[in-house]
C-alpha cells in the first residue's frame, strides 16, 4: 500500500500536468476555458508564434500585406528585447500582438514564481517596444500548468490555442505540407498555428512558411471569410 506522502505528491504532479494535453483534447480545453477557436465563425485567424525573427517577420508582413490579411503574433520577450524595432513594425502594419512568454520554455518546468517573473518582465519588454499591452497568451509549446493557467485568469488573460496547424517547424516540412495540414478540414472560427522564426524549431523553416501562406490564404479565400485578428473587438479586414 502506498504511503499518503507518494500518494499525495503523485496527485499534486497529476494535477500541475492536467491542462497540458488541452491543444489536442477540446473537451479538456472546453473544461477548462482554453479557447481552440474563435467564439464566432466570421472569419478564420491566422497565429504566428515565436518571433520577431529578423528575416521571418518581414518575409511574413510582406505576405500578409500582398493581401491585405491580418494575423496574430504570439511574440517572445527575449526577441522583442533583441528586435523591438520588428515588433512595432507588427503593431504598425496593423496586426494583433499576443504573449508568448520571456522565455520560451516549458511551463511544467516553471515554479509559479519564476514564471510570474517572466511574464512579467515579457510584458514590459513588449510594451516599451510596442506600446501596447497584450490581451492573449498562448504558452511555449502550447502546454499549460495548472499554476499557469490559474496565473493567467488571475491577470485576466485570455488563454488561446489553435484547431489547426501547419507543423511548419518541422526539418522536413515544405510550403506544400504546411499549406496542407493547415488547411485542411479547414472552417470558419479555426484559429491557425504557424511560426515566423526559426529560433526553437528547424533552422531556415520560416522560409517555408511565408512560401505557404499563399496556399493559405487561397483557402481561406475560399470559405467566403476573412483573416481576422482574434480578439472579438479587433477590427478585420476584406
Amino acid at each position: 500500500m502506498r504511503s499518503l506522502p507518494v500518494v499525495a505528491a503523485a496527485t499534486g504532479t497529476v494535477l500541475w500536468c492536467a491542462p497540458a494535453p488541452a491543444p489536442f483534447a477540446p473537451p479538456l480545453a472546453r473544461a477548462l476555458g482554453i479557447r481552440l477557436r474563435l467564439p464566432h465563425e466570421r472569419g478564420v485567424a491566422l497565429t504566428f508564434d515565436d518571433g520577431p525573427h529578423p528575416d521571418g517577420t518581414p518575409a511574413v508582413l510582406e505576405a500578409l500585406a500582398a493581401r491585405r490579411a491580418s494575423a496574430t503574433f504570439f511574440l517572445v520577450g527575449e526577441q522583442v528585447e533583441r528586435w523591438p524595432a520588428l515588433a512595432a513594425d507588427i503593431v504598425a502594419a496593423g496586426h494583433e500582438i499576443a504573449l508568448h512568454g520571456f522565455r520560451h520554455r516549458l511551463l511544467l518546468e516553471r515554479t509559479p514564481r519564476a514564471l510570474a517573473r517572466d511574464l512579467d518582465r515579457a510584458l514590459w519588454v513588449i510594451g516599451e517596444a510596442t506600446g501596447r499591452s497584450p490581451r492573449l497568451y498562448r504558452p511555449p509549446y502550447g502546454v499549460f500548468s495548472a499554476a499557469g493557467l490559474a496565473l493567467v485568469r488571475t491577470r485576466r488573460w485570455l488563454p488561446l490555442l489553435w484547431s489547426r496547424w501547419g507543423a511548419d517547424w518541422r526539418g522536413r516540412a515544405t510550403p506544400e505540407s504546411i499549406a496542407a495540414r493547415a488547411t485542411r478540414r479547414l472552417t470558419p472560427g479555426d484559429v491557425v498555428l504557424l511560426h515566423d522564426a526559426d529560433h526553437y524549431g528547424s533552422p531556415g523553416s520560416w522560409r517555408k512558411t511565408a512560401a505557404a501562406l499563399p496556399a493559405i490564404l487561397d483557402a481561406i479565400e475560399g470559405l467566403g471569410v476573412p483573416c481576422v485578428r482574434t480578439t472579438e473587438d479587433s477590427p478585420t479586414t476584406a
